[in-house]
C-alpha cells in the first residue's frame, strides 16, 4: 500500500545537483561554467533587472501619463432589467448575482443602476443603488437594503 511514509520518485526522474568549481577533472572546475573574465563571472556581478549597460532604460524612455489610484474600489454594475431573471423567493445579494453570472471576478461591491424596468417583487441587498433603480424596485413592490459601500 502506498502512503506518505513510503513515497519515492520514479527511477531516473531525479538527478544529483551539479557541483561546480571542484577541480579541473570534474569538468566544471576553474571558472565553474562562468566563462572567462567580466562582470558576470564575479560574485554578485549580475546587473540589476532593467539595466541596459548605461543606456537610458526603456522604463525611463517611455512617457508616463495619468494617475493610478491604488485605493480605488472595483464596483460591479448591474442594471435593474437584469434582475428580472430572479423569481423573488430568495434575496438578491452578491452570492445570487454571482451564481446568475451577473457579477464575475474580484469585486469590492455591487451597485444597481436604473437601466430598464423590473417587474418582479425582489428583496435586494447590495452595496449601493442609484435613485432611479431604487424607485423602480420599490415601484414593483420590492425592497432594498444597502449594506457597506
Amino acid at each position: 500500500m502506498i502512503d506518505l511514509s513510503n513515497l519515492s520518485p520514479a527511477p531516473g526522474s531525479t538527478h544529483s545537483r551539479k557541483r561546480v568549481g571542484r577541480g579541473t577533472s570534474s569538468g566544471n572546475g576553474k571558472t565553474a561554467g562562468r566563462g572567462q573574465k567580466g562582470q558576470k563571472s564575479r560574485a554578485g556581478g549580475a546587473p540589476r533587472v532593467g539595466f541596459e549597460g548605461g543606456q537610458m532604460p526603456l522604463s525611463r524612455r517611455l512617457p508616463k501619463r495619468g494617475f493610478k489610484n491604488i485605493f480605488a474600489k472595483n464596483i460591479a454594475i448591474v442594471n435593474v432589467e437584469d434582475l428580472n431573471r430572479f423569481d423573488g423567493s430568495t434575496p438578491v445579494d452578491i452570492v445570487s448575482l454571482r451564481s446568475a453570472g451577473l457579477v464575475r471576478g474580484q469585486v469590492d461591491g455591487v451597485k444597481i443602476l436604473g437601466c430598464g424596468d423590473v417587474n418582479v417583487k425582489l428583496e435586494v441587498i447590495v452595496d449601493a443603488v442609484s435613485a432611479s433603480a431604487r424607485e423602480k424596485i420599490e415601484k414593483a413592490g420590492g425592497s432594498i437594503e444597502v449594506c457597506g459601500g
